[in-house]
């Protein structure tokens, strides 16, 4: 009689914990590499989210991928929550543009929140005799991959300034870790990178070989924002990089926070509430999201409609109406 009180007692005890267990919800962040901003974003997020997780029982998680289209391209697949992605991106996915063609479009794709902006930065070598990108005519050049944002974005202004990559006297596809090292042995004369900043590699070249930071024409600029609703001018403060001391004009896309609307309302809200209950503290976990503005987040960037959950939450903030 007595083994069986006790055997009762265990299989209660067992049945109690079975719902707890039930409503935990795991989230996966997909973000970029290791090292990258995407990253440390990602991470801030979960970080706040898994703060409350007592409250509301959700537990996040950041995933390093190879970031924009592997996000998107995951979340499509129901293999990721969350991603973050650059707004041209978002917008080719959507539409079913570009590189989604094939696939076609991505119309559970949905935004959350803007977070910074990442501006198509061109870094010259101190003595490659660059003073407007026109000059870059005959140098030897790092445009980025073909299948990258920043090609995409070189690609365009190329367009938008009558020039073509033939204009070059050599093009490399250097990866990031690679720019400043190039530069500064000589073995090129410029590259370019779209990134938030500040970005160490930008700030590595600028500190070891002076290498500066070249403005993009002004008509070039209001030409592609005008014709790409995903790019918006930019300014890279005068001062962010050594030897640097004047503002930098340039254009760029928005890093953004996306998800599936498959992904219930309910734990987007979480996630969004978690991060603008506690945006201060948000803003100090990494240099990029230190000047960010919620009533920019909620519509800067955002090229896919805004999802349900955090539709709830603005609203309530007065932010939409």
């Amino acid at each position: 009689m007595k083994k069986t009180t006790i055997s009762a007692l265990v299989l209660a005890g067992a049945l109690a914990a079975t719902p707890v267990v039930a409503q935990q919800k795991f989230i996966t962040i997909g973000t970029g590499g290791v090292t990258g901003v995407y990253y440390s974003a990602g991470g801030a997020i979960c970080r706040l989210v898994n703060k409350g997780r007592a409250d509301h029982g959700i537990r996040c998680a950041v995933e390093s991928t190879a970031a924009s289209f592997y996000n998107i391209n995951t979340l499509r697949a129901g293999e990721l929550d969350f991603g973050i992605a650059q707004s041209d991106a978002q917008y080719n996915a959507y539409h079913g543009f570009a590189h989604f063609k094939d696939q076609g479009a991505f119309s559970e794709l949905r935004s959350v929140f803007a977070l910074y902006p990442e501006p198509l930065t061109i870094v010259a070598r101190k003595d490659a005799g660059i003073a407007a990108f026109t000059d870059f005519k005959g140098k030897r050049f790092s445009a980025g991959n073909p299948d990258s944002g920043t090609r995409s974005a070189i690609d365009h202004l190329l367009g938008a300034l009558g020039m073509n990559i033939g204009d070059f006297l050599l093009i490399a596809e250097l990866k990031p870790d690679e720019h400043g090292s190039a530069l500064c042995d000589g073995r090129i004369d410029a590259f370019s990178f779209v990134v938030g900043h500040p970005a160490a590699n930008i700030q590595d070249a600028a500190a070891a070989c002076g290498a500066r930071l070249v403005s993009i024409p002004d008509t070039a600029i209001d030409k592609l924002v005008s014709d790409h609703p995903y790019y918006a001018a930019a300014i890279i403060p005068g001062g962010m990089y050594t030897n640097n001391p004047n503002d930098t004009h340039t254009f760029g896309v928005v890093a953004s926070l996306v998800a599936s609307s498959r992904v219930p309302d309910d734990v987007v809200y979480t996630l969004v509430k978690s991060v603008f209950d506690n945006f201060e503290d948000f803003k100090k976990l990494h240099p990029a999201l230190a000047e960010l503005d919620p009533r920019h987040m909620v519509r800067d960037g955002l090229s896919a409609p805004l999802h349900n959950g955090a539709i709830r939450y603005y609203k309530q903030r007065g932010w939409l109406k």
